[in-house]
Order: structure tokens, then C-alpha cells, then sequence
């Protein structure tokens, strides 16, 4: 996957100041406020700065937390993850491995069959559905 590297300023100029705000200076939006938060629809979630394809449906799951969360990646190809030190805690950050914008933090108190919890910004994502409810 070929990667993406832009300036501040492009960042700036594509992204809403929330997107920026969350995506690139890794923000987090309000729990129980994301759009996607409740959705049921099948689909893909993809990345909101570049497109790239995180997400299924299939994997999403209600945990409670106030995110739109998920049991795994689409393709483990296209998250990645570093250890995050801010605001006191150690988590684990995840972003986007084509354009490296923040996406949330994954745990590892989810369901089977994985035992992870990807816990995402809405603001972090687009989705694409692909028609139907789950």
C-alpha cells in the first residue's frame, strides 16, 4: 500500500476542523455523540482523511463504551498501533497505516474471537454500506 504524506496545511485544507482535530492532533470525540455509534447497516468503514478500508460491519459490535467499536481490522494490513503515554495512561493508539491519521485506541477486553475492543472515532471514519441491516 503506498503511503501518504501531506503538509499540515493539506491536512488542513481537506479535513473539517474537527477531522483535523481528531485525525491528525489525535483528539477524541465525546463518547455517545458519533455518527456511526449506532448504526446496523452493513458495510465498510474506511479511513475519513484517505479512503483506506479499515472496518466491516461483520466485525462491529456494541460494547457499551460510547464508541463505535469493533473486534478486528478489515485487513491487519491497514491499522497499526504505538503505545500512547498522554493524559496519565498507557494505551494503545491506532491509526491508519496509509496516511498514519488517528483512529482511537484498541483494548484488549472484546469479544471473541479476538479478545480486542478497536474503540473509533466516527469522525475518524466514512462508511460505505453495502444495503441491508445486520
Amino acid at each position: 500500500m503506498e503511503k501518504i504524506n501531506r503538509s499540515d496545511d493539506e491536512w488542513r485544507k481537506m479535513l473539517s476542523s474537527e477531522q483535523y482535530r481528531i485525525l491528525r492532533e489525535k483528539g477524541t470525540e465525546p463518547p455517545f455523540t458519533g455518527e456511526y455509534y449506532h448504526t446496523k447497516e452493513n458495510g465498510v468503514y474506511l479511513c475519513a482523511a484517505c479512503g483506506n478500508e479499515l472496518f466491516s460491519s461483520d466485525a462491529k459490535y456494541d460494547s457499551g463504551s460510547g464508541w463505535p467499536s469493533f473486534y478486528k481490522p478489515l485487513d491487519s494490513t491497514h491499522v497499526e498501533s504505538e503505545t500512547d503515554f498522554r493524559h496519565g495512561l498507557t494505551r494503545t493508539e491506532v491509526h491508519c497505516s496509509r496516511c498514519g491519521s488517528h483512529l482511537g485506541h484498541v483494548f484488549s477486553d472484546g469479544p471473541e474471537p479476538t479478545g480486542l475492543r478497536y474503540c473509533i472515532n466516527s469522525v475518524s471514519m466514512k462508511f460505505r454500506s453495502s444495503g441491508g441491516k445486520r
